[in-house]
């Protein structure tokens, strides 16, 4: 078995990313202080094709070295919007038929892996800051909140791999209905 290179990997360029369809997941930051998760974040949706990134409050934006360092171009292709109000988007996005699903620790939360989302639906995952995860009146409005089963002793996962672990079931779940 031999590693491919990157000349081997057939990556598309931002303007092919631009054009390609997009899987219909929204990306909303509430709060995210670190902008290496940030960065990361840009990253993994623009592995999967993510329509959109919104970066709320705190969140730093583009361009920024800390967040290029991890995001290495991502922000350039994945399309990205700051709303400073969380939870004026979210509204937002639910008024345009967006399924808001909030990626939080909570009373009768859904278990990622029981999740399917339906065909011809677009969603919306919200993920929350490091330290407070995702405000409660946001988790309030959202109309179903996932959790990642866990059965270590941390039950914490950092929000870039949270985000990418969600993305990567919710995606591979579309793309096999």
């Amino acid at each position: 078995m031999r590693k491919l290179k990157n000349n081997e990997l057939g990556r598309i360029t931002v303007d092919e990313f631009k054009s390609r369809e997009k899987t219909p997941i929204i990306v909303v930051l509430d709060n995210i202080r670190s902008l290496n998760n940030i960065g990361s974040v840009f990253r993994t949706s623009d592995a999967f094709l993510i329509e959109k990134i919104y970066l709320c409050g705190i969140c730093a934006t583009p361009p920024n070295k800390d967040i290029h360092k991890t995001a290495l171009g991502a922000t350039e292709s994945v399309d990205w919007e700051y709303v400073e109000d969380t939870l004026s988007i979210v509204e937002k996005l639910k008024a345009e038929n967006v399924k808001v699903l909030a990626i939080e620790q909570a009373e009768n939360s859904t278990k990622l892996n029981t999740f399917y989302p339906k065909k011809n639906e677009k969603y919306a995952i919200v993920m929350g800051n490091e330290v407070k995860g995702v405000q409660q009146k946001v988790v309030n409005a959202a109309d179903v909140c996932l959790e990642i089963p866990q059965l270590g002793t941390k039950h914490s996962l950092n929000i870039s791999v949270t985000t990418g672990v969600v993305l990567w079931d919710l995606f591979q779940k579309m793309n096999t209905l």
